[in-house]
């Protein structure tokens, strides 16, 4: 069985992953992940809640792309930072 993981904070969440080969950042990609969301295979995923600062919410994806290359996509949870990746990001298969 695989070891599952909670990091404190969206930033030791992206150095851990960074530390596991998840170098690509993939919010550049933002295009690719919308036109081709079958490229991809979500393998973590990481949510943080704002506490008393909801600006603060955020959901961390950790990707490999159909070609091994791996990598992260940070998307913000308030209502003015939901980008269409992420909702493409949302119906993408998890790895199990």
């Amino acid at each position: 069985m695989e070891t599952r993981y909670h990091y404190s904070n969206v930033l030791n969440a992206l150095k851990e992953l960074e530390k596991k080969g998840f170098i690509t950042d993939f919010n550049l990609h933002e295009n690719e992940i919308i036109k081709h969301p079958n490229n991809y295979k979500i393998t973590n995923i990481y949510r943080y809640d704002g506490g008393n600062n909801p600006d603060e919410e955020a959901t961390v994806y950790g990707i490999e792309t159909l070609m091994g290359e791996k990598g992260v996509y940070v998307a913000g949870a308030s209502a003015n930072s939901n980008s269409e990746a992420a909702k493409v990001l949302n119906r993408v298969n998890i790895k199990e």
